[in-house]
Parts: C-alpha cells; sequence; structure tokens
C-alpha cells in the first residue's frame, strides 16, 4: 500500500489524517476498489498510532460506504467518494470542531444549522 504519513505536529487529528490521506489515494485511483488495506493492529503498528485511531477511520469509512470489511477477507476499497462529499465531510468536521470548543451541544449545534438553512 501506498505510504500514509502522520505528523504529529501540524494540528490535525491523527485519525483525520489517516482518513484524508486514504480518501485522496482511493480518489486518485493509487488504491482501486477491491484493494485490500492492512489490518487495524498492523497499519496502526506501523503509523505509531492505537488501534483505536484506526479503526475509527476504517468504521467511519466503512459507514460512508467506501470500505467493507469482511472476517475472512479483511477490510477493502467498497467504492471511490465523491469530491462534493468529502468537501460537506470536511465542512462538517470543522463545523463539530467549533461547536465543541465553544462548548455546544449537539442539540444547540443542529439547531444552529437549522435556522440558518432556512
Amino acid at each position: 500500500m501506498t505510504r500514509i504519513l502522520v505528523d504529529p505536529d501540524n494540528g490535525v487529528p491523527p485519525w483525520r489524517q489517516v482518513r484524508d490521506q486514504l480518501v485522496r489515494l482511493i480518489q486518485s485511483g493509487e488504491l482501486a476498489v477491491g484493494t485490500p488495506l492492512p489490518a487495524i493492529r498492523q497499519l496502526a503498528n506501523d503509523l505509531g498510532l492505537s488501534a483505536g485511531t484506526v479503526a475509527r477511520v476504517y468504521r467511519e469509512l466503512e459507514t460512508a460506504g467506501i470500505l467493507h470489511t469482511a472476517r475472512r477477507k479483511g477490510t477493502v476499497v467498497a467504492a471511490i467518494p465523491s469530491p462534493a462529499a468529502d468537501a460537506l465531510d470536511q465542512a462538517a468536521a470543522q463545523f463539530v470542531s467549533q461547536a465543541k470548543t465553544l462548548g455546544v451541544d449537539l442539540d444547540r449545534a443542529v439547531e444552529a444549522v437549522n435556522r440558518l438553512w432556512e
């Protein structure tokens, strides 16, 4: 697999760095649909991260339909994410981060979005 790098000093959480790099590799075709990914523990070990951090990335990308995990076959690329969906995810992540920094709970954050959506 193409090398993924995590920079602990760049201000972006490690899980997000791994997620974003995987998405870019899939969008660029470097990781094609059907390509197997390393096991969670193996990738975590290679990157010097906890298995929970890599599991979070895999789980999020599986929920988005980008990865698929089967017990015997492991985790594979399932679909190519659309750039628009990725941009929306990035904007949402920034909003959530800012809302949490402000101490806003989920209900108030959703309320703010709904109010501005109108």
